[in-house]
């Protein structure tokens, strides 16, 4: 039986593409405008067809070209659409400008006439006027033909295998007529509760999740790329650390194996923090903040604090503040902040820390998203079977990409609020390359 087919809206770099493929689904499609997100995308799913466009205007049509699944049935669509969520007097939400994306996924999920969607936000859509504004979304797809689970639910990816306190907004709806998914069951009690709750097994904690990683520190190549040749790997303290080792089968769940060398330590770029920031570092409880800072000090047994992007060019590029590890006086690196996520060592942020931060804080942790789209699985009543084949993973130059080069590569203009820097020949000619195979 083929596997069930996925596209992904607002698919950043690939964290709910990843959790839909390890429950069974083959992402033929992912819908990305960032074009950097879009090429470590295209890194890490070789066979999925990248379109680095804007939702807005984007047919249903244009997905299954590209895609190449012609009149093929759409299983499910899934993603976030960005929404402000105000509630205006004598004004819908859905008619605010602001709020415009939540709309054309709407309309993209009809047109390609997709059996299910899964419709995944922050929580405080759920919350105060703006609960009105998620009234409206059930409406909306309700009027279009979806019956929608209720009531909705929030869920905390920390019972579902991440080590992280990280709450999100998931909408379920299907076809009139068909199984509606039930939400899933947690499966562990997050690590910093007090106590077990419904007899499920406790999860993993920030030291299951980075205890076997070796210290960045030790390594000053680190201090100008992402990624070091080692072999310096402790054994796997943890069950959690061995999936994330991709040790046995069974860590690639339902998806498909990568081909990847263990033995390079890649997403780990070092930050020169100043010695009195260390000392004020070494200073804080696991578990507390750093006063001066706002750093959250992971604590060893408990969850990483909720992991965010932080702002775009077009508002400063900020990055939002990554914890401070708990057993080193630094802040954890992007390949740290990977694992607290759950996403596996195979798999490759860009190699900046300001793009690869962003990267995670926008993604739907995998162990959620695979969680959810079991959940989907189960209501098609489709048995999953793990595919035999290995595939590729794409060119370094993938993560390595400046904006303008990704631009170029997708042949788009640059976004707004552009944050690039000039890159020599050899890596242009590189992306060029590269540029060539995705055409071909």
């Amino acid at each position: 039986m083929p596997r069930p087919i996925a596209i992904d809206l607002f698919a950043g770099a690939g964290g709910l593409s990843l959790g839909l493929e390890q429950a069974g689904f083959d992402v033929v499609a992912a819908v990305e405008i960032d074009p950097v997100h879009a090429a470590v995308h295209k890194f890490n799913f070789p066979d999925c067809a990248v379109l680095a466009t804007s939702v807005v205007g984007l047919s249903g049509k244009r997905i299954r070209a590209v895609a190449g699944i012609g009149r093929r049935k759409v299983d499910l669509v899934a993603g976030g659409a960005p929404c402000q969520g105000f509630s205006m007097i004598g004004q819908r939400a859905l008619d605010d400008p602001r709020n415009s994306l939540v709309r054309e996924f709407v309309r993209i999920v009809r047109e390609l006439n997709a059996d299910y969607f899964i419709f995944e936000n922050v929580k405080g859509l759920t919350l105060g006027k703006q609960k009105s504004f998620l009234n409206e979304i059930v409406a909306e797809f309700e009027g279009c033909g979806y019956n929608v689970r209720k009531p909705w639910k929030v869920l905390n990816a920390a019972e579902y295998g991440a080590p992280q306190n990280r709450e999100r907004l998931i909408l379920f709806g299907a076809k009139k007529g068909l199984a509606i998914p039930e939400y899933p069951a947690a499966l562990f009690t997050p690590a910093d509760e007090d106590q077990q709750s419904l007899g499920l097994p406790i999860g993993p904690s920030c030291s299951d999740a980075l205890a076997d990683l070796p210290d960045a520190e030790k390594f000053a190549a680190l201090l100008d790329r992402d990624w070091v040749k080692t072999k310096t790997m402790a054994k796997p303290k943890s069950d959690y650390a061995r999936a994330m080792r991709c040790v046995d089968d069974a860590s690639w769940g339902y998806g498909y194996a990568r081909r990847w060398d263990p033995t390079i330590l890649t997403g780990s770029m070092r930050t020169d923090h100043s010695d009195i920031s260390r000392r004020r570092f070494k200073a804080t409880e696991g578990g507390d903040t750093e006063p001066v800072s706002r750093f959250f000090r992971l604590h060893a047994n408990g969850l990483s604090n909720t992991l965010r992007a932080g702002t775009d060019a077009a508002r400063g590029a900020f990055t939002s503040p990554r914890p401070i590890h708990y057993k080193y006086a630094r802040c954890v690196t992007v390949r740290e902040m990977a694992r607290l996520h759950g996403f596996p060592d195979w798999f490759r942020l860009h190699a900046t820390k300001w793009h690869g931060a962003r990267q995670i804080g926008n993604s739907v942790p995998p162990p959620l998203a695979r969680a959810v789209g079991a959940s989907v699985v189960r209501a098609m009543g489709h048995k999953p079977r793990r595919p035999k084949r290995v595939l590729e993973l794409g060119n370094t130059s993938l993560v390595e990409i400046g904006m303008a080069e990704a631009a170029a590569l997708f042949g788009i203009e640059v976004p707004i609020g552009r944050r690039d820097k000039k890159s020599g020949a050899k890596k242009r000619k590189q992306w060029e390359i590269e540029a060539e195979r995705l055409a071909a």
